[in-house]
């Protein structure tokens, strides 16, 4: 069967992830463009006789070596030639969005243009005629509703009729006026009269690229017999150009771009009301407003948590019970011994402690979910884009900050992927190392566990303070770090605010199982096999009969627990951590945190299940904490502070490795968090003992 490959592009917001999905389903792979960190998405459907390979291009707005993500898709289109490239565009935004098309014009390609959410256009009182902007254009024009999955069989008919034309490509030329028609018509002239052989590259697209000084266009014509002579040319030219229009070759350019869209806009597009401001505008005239903006913005997330903790309770307490019950059947069936341990302390008692807090992570990623297909949560970061440039952060670390857990239940891991569309290496730098400071999804657990057992009557306020807190200690230390090891200056930041949706109920759930899924496929290999490990080091080796002669039950059990390993490494850092209040039980558990932030759940599972004997008065994890005479409500604020703040999880750990590629920022990620973690739970456990608050 033959195959076409097609590249999928189109502005962010634009619905280009939706078409991706529509178009594969559930048949697409992700990995890295080769030799860089930018992610690549790519699929393969059937549709007649064709198999189709679909490669999702990086959001951009323009084919300008500005970013990663620009090179990479400018790159991919040039040097890869796709059969076709399907420009996604937002059919509400058509004049701002053709300015991609128009440049993926100029370089030639075979275009389809998918006009998206035509609905929305139309809601806002836009009537776009298609057949005359395809007419104007040149190019195929499929109008779309992605999320209903409108205009996909039709975009695969287009796609396949023009991939077996097979023609050459064709580049447009747009007029940039005279003056700069003139230059550019000159280096076109010396590059086609020249030996300069760069077959992916139409010489009047790299005439422009030389005139916009492109670095990349500059290195690939160096090497060339009129490599200097030609960078010299465009230099004067360019400089002649500033000195005439006290402008940028590049600024006029878009200039020019842009006008050109305008009078095709105009041919194409009917305004059938009259009416200035979109609803989309009208709500942001309250829910942006500079003095209220933050009020809602406080009010949402308080108002998030108590639907997750108000909604969860029930589901919750129905899994401790099954846990509860599981546990209560292996005790009655199964014989003493090694293995019983195992399946009650290491893994029911264990990993049951995470399962039964999945209705709540299920919860908060629904809520999660409503935020980001709402639209919400772009304004949350324009909102917080002004507070982190006071940080020293850029605007873009906003959205990392989000995804790493701004809102409970995101992932360091992806935050830090996150940081690539930041293009300063010290803005990006600072992000990486504060951004495991958000409360992602695998500290809730730690939360949820210890909030049920110490602060019942105020769940939401605090989850609400912690999620203050995460992002007060990450502000501070960003600004001590673009203030000390990483001072620099900053880069503007402009944010598009995508209109206003009503989220669809299948969209909801998808992303609210996809991220479910992660997780319990994390509980059942990472957390079950450090689960294991903690137990097994928590029962070896067994101590000497005369050291727990005359001794039995709990005692007992709790000796044989002091003499492990796991025992012993305990009580050697309580040297360390009795300050915090915690004793060699809680150092095991933050041990394993190292390995996943949910370990530590597991491992007070573990531990304190091990001094069991009665079944009947284990009870759940939450209850029997609560039942520890040396615990308190300090205690727990305390560790939930350290568990906040203290190292980044392995995973995060390897991938800050790989993003920032230096063992030294690795190394000193996992440091300093350590030794801030520390100092904040002392300050925060002293001053409250000396206080007498939560004793």
């Amino acid at each position: 069967m033959k195959e076409i490959t097609i590249a999928l592009a189109g502005n962010p917001n634009a619905g280009k992830t939706t078409v991706f999905n529509s178009l594969t389903g559930a048949h697409h792979h992700v990995g890295n463009y080769p030799g860089v960190t930018v992610e690549k998405k790519w699929g393969r459907i059937k549709h007649g006789d064709l198999r189709i390979k679909v490669v999702d291009l990086p959001g951009t707005y323009s084919l300008t070596a500005y970013s990663l993500e620009e090179l990479v898709a400018r790159d991919f289109v040039v040097e890869e030639h796709p059969d076709v490239v399907v420009d996604v565009v937002d059919a509400s935004n058509l004049e701002r969005n053709l300015y991609l098309a128009i440049q993926f014009m100029e370089i030639g390609v075979p275009l389809i243009i998918v006009l998206n959410m035509v609905d929305l256009a139309e809601s806002r009182g836009l009537k776009i005629d298609t057949t005359r902007l395809s007419k104007l254009l040149g190019v195929p024009v499929v109008p779309a509703v992605a999320t209903k999955g409108k205009g996909m069989k039709e975009l695969l008919d287009v796609v396949v009729n023009l991939a077996s034309k097979k023609d050459e490509w064709h580049p447009i030329n747009i007029s940039y006026g005279n003056e700069l028609d003139r230059h550019v018509d000159e280096l076109t002239g010396m590059i086609q009269k020249s030996s300069l052989k760069i077959d992916h590259y139409p010489p009047r697209w790299l005439a422009i690229k030389l005139l916009e000084q492109d670095e990349q266009v500059q290195k690939l014509v160096r090497n060339s017999d009129i490599g200097e002579d030609l960078l010299k040319r465009a230099d004067r030219l360019e400089r002649h150009v500033r000195y005439t229009f006290d402008d940028v070759p590049e600024g006029l350019i878009a200039d020019h771009r842009y006008g050109y869209i305008t009078s095709v806009c105009r041919e194409v597009v009917q305004r059938i009301m009259d009416e200035r401001l979109t609803l989309s505008d009208k709500v942001d005239k309250a829910l942006i407003n500079r003095t209220f903006g933050p009020l809602f913005l406080g009010g949402i997330i308080y108002l998030t948590y108590t639907f997750v903790f108000w909604t969860s309770e029930v589901p919750v307490s129905l899994i401790e019970r099954l846990f509860g019950l599981a546990r209560e059947v292996a005790t009655g069936v199964m014989p003493d011994g090694l293995i019983k341990s195992l399946i009650i302390n290491g893994i029911i008692n264990g990993v049951g402690g995470v399962i039964s807090f999945v209705p709540l992570i299920m919860l908060m990623f629904f809520a999660v979910a409503i935020l980001e297909d709402s639209g919400y949560m772009a304004r949350m970061a324009f909102l917080l884009d002004r507070l982190l440039r006071y940080f020293g952060l850029h605007g873009n670390s906003v959205l990392a900050m989000i995804v790493s857990g701004g809102i409970s239940g995101g992932c360091a891991v992806c935050g830090v992927m996150a940081t690539r569309t930041l293009k300063n290496p010290k803005e990006r730098l600072a992000t990486i190392l504060v951004s495991p400071f958000m409360n992602c999804g695998a500290k809730l657990p730690i939360y949820a566990l210890l909030i049920a057992a110490f602060f019942t009557a105020s769940e939401a306020r605090v989850m609400f303070a912690l999620t203050i807190l995460s992002w007060g200690f990450a502000l501070l230390t960003a600004r001590v770090l673009r203030s000390t090891l990483l001072k620099g200056p900053h880069t503007p930041f402009v944010m598009e605010l995508p209109p206003y949706r009503m989220p669809t109920l299948k969209g909801l759930f998808i992303h609210m199982w996809e991220r479910t899924w992660h997780y319990l496929k994390k509980a059942g290999t990472i957390i079950l096999l450090v689960s294991i490990i903690i137990w097994a080091m928590s029962t070896f080796p067994k101590p000497p009969e005369e050291l727990v002669s005359g001794i039995s039950g709990k005692e007992k059990a709790q000796a044989e627990v002091s003499y492990s390993v796991a025992g012993r490494i305990g009580k050697a850092l309580e040297k360390i951590t009795a300050p915090l209040g915690f004793d060699w039980r809680i150092n095991i558990a933050l041990m394993g945190g190292f390995a996943a932030k949910e370990v530590v759940v597991t491992s007070l599972g573990t531990v304190y299940s091990m001094g069991e004997v009665d079944p009947e008065a284990s009870g759940v994890l939450s209850e029997r904490i609560k039942r520890e005479p040396n615990w308190n409500p300090l205690k727990a604020f305390t560790l939930m502070l350290f568990c906040m703040l203290y190292a980044p999880c392995f995973v995060t750990l390897a991938v800050i490795r790989k993003e920032t590629e230096s063992w030294k920022w690795t190394g000193f990620a996992m440091v300093y968090a350590t030794v801030i973690a520390y100092v904040v739970s002392l300050v925060v456990y002293q001053a409250g003992r000396f206080l007498s608050i939560g004793m």
